[in-house]
């Protein structure tokens, strides 16, 4: 019995651990522990990787949502559509700036924002659309873009779990006015603690992105309107330059992952994930979906397989969007993925020998072995 954690970032520190240490004592020897030179080389770093012109670190993936929309315009009396299957954050975005989640359900292929939806909640408050490049996919960013300029809405990447995935041969991400990003230390490319980051190559936008991270100041102690402390520290700086040169090969490491899964797969009765056409997914998960997910999940739990659930409560039936008026049924492509989805593990320095234990295990749970 092979046990497989869900993620390990500890055989991750041993291949980068040794020069991150040493990156992370000069931080500290440095006394220049916010923003800094540390925090403007990993922009200018991630700026060049996505082909974006300009990267706005900040302190987490729902702060660089936030920046965005307020960027973007969007505040009390707009809707923002966005899909009911994603994490809450993308929705508390909209709710921080005092507008409403107008939600949408997503396709059955890849989980994304289905356009047809969102053409059908388009209304004359529409300011923004908000596509969730969901599990690592890129969302149908050609006919939201289209949809977004005929209607004179903004268009913007929720592109949290999308780390170096690609649409059309372009990053996620730089598509819409801005793309934003988490670095959660679970992400493709995480931090050593809290992070996010918003792209863009308007130039407007992320001046005023940048003085709103830092308090709204245009000069120091000069504060023009409303702002956040939501600069992103040093360390987490550091942390992320060193680890984005490896990005393109942990994400290619996962891609072979991902293909072998549905290779010993392929013969379950499973619904397994795919690739839309012109993408390159980014593996951020590995979901399955299976009408009894809370079965397999404990039985791969008994032989010590971690598995992880995204997300098994869709946007429109948690309790803080009560409001919006939802009820079951309203989303049915959103529900059956909250109430069939599986992660399995997955992570770049996933071994063959680990992977066969997955799949070995999740036949034997199917059939309905006992261990």
């Amino acid at each position: 019995m092979t046990p497989v954690p869900f993620l390990d970032l500890k055989a991750q520190f041993a291949e980068v651990g040794a020069e991150i240490t040493a990156a992370l004592a000069d931080v500290a020897a440095s006394a220049n522990y916010v923003l800094g030179p540390r925090v403007a080389a990993f922009e200018e770093a991630f700026a060049r990787f996505t082909g974006a012109r300009h990267c706005i670190a900040v302190n987490s993936g729902t702060s660089a949502l936030h920046l965005a929309l307020l960027a973007a315009g969007v505040g009390p009396g707009d809707e923002v559509i966005a899909p009911a299957m994603t994490f809450v954050a993308t929705t508390w975005a909209i709710r921080y700036v005092g507008a409403t989640p107008v939600l949408a359900d997503v396709l059955p292929d890849n989980y994304t924002l289905d356009p047809e939806q969102v053409q059908r909640k388009i209304t004359p408050r529409t300011k923004a659309i908000l596509p969730v490049h969901l599990y690592g996919q890129p969302a149908e960013l050609n006919e939201l873009l289209d949809i977004a300029k005929r209607h004179d809405a903004t268009l913007i990447e929720d592109a949290a779990q999308a780390h170096a995935a690609m649409y059309h041969g372009r990053h996620a991400g730089t598509f819409g006015q801005s793309g934003c990003f988490s670095f959660y230390p679970g992400k493709n490319l995480g931090a050593y603690g809290e992070g996010g980051a918003v792209i863009t190559s308007d130039d407007a936008c992320a001046s005023r992105m940048r003085a709103l991270r830092d308090h709204a100041q245009s000069q120091r102690y000069h504060h023009d309107e409303l702002g956040f402390n939501y600069r992103m520290d040093a360390f987490q700086g550091a942390v992320l330059e060193i680890k984005l040169k490896r990005l393109a090969a942990w994400t290619a490491a996962r891609r072979r992952l991902a293909a072998r899964y549905i290779e010993l797969l392929a013969d379950l009765p499973l619904t397994l994930p795919m690739t839309s056409r012109h993408r390159e997914h980014a593996w951020h998960l590995f979901v399955v979906l299976h009408p009894e997910r809370d079965r397999l999940r404990e039985a791969l739990a008994a032989r010590g397989i971690q598995t992880g659930l995204h997300y098994p409560v869709p946007v429109h039936l948690q309790g803080a969007f009560r409001d919006l008026g939802h009820h079951p049924g309203d989303f049915p492509v959103a529900e059956r993925i909250a109430n069939e989805c599986l992660s399995l593990p997955m992570f770049p320095e996933m071994t063959n020998e680990q992977q066969d234990a997955v799949v070995a295990a999740l036949k034997d749970a199917i059939q309905g072995a006992s261990y």
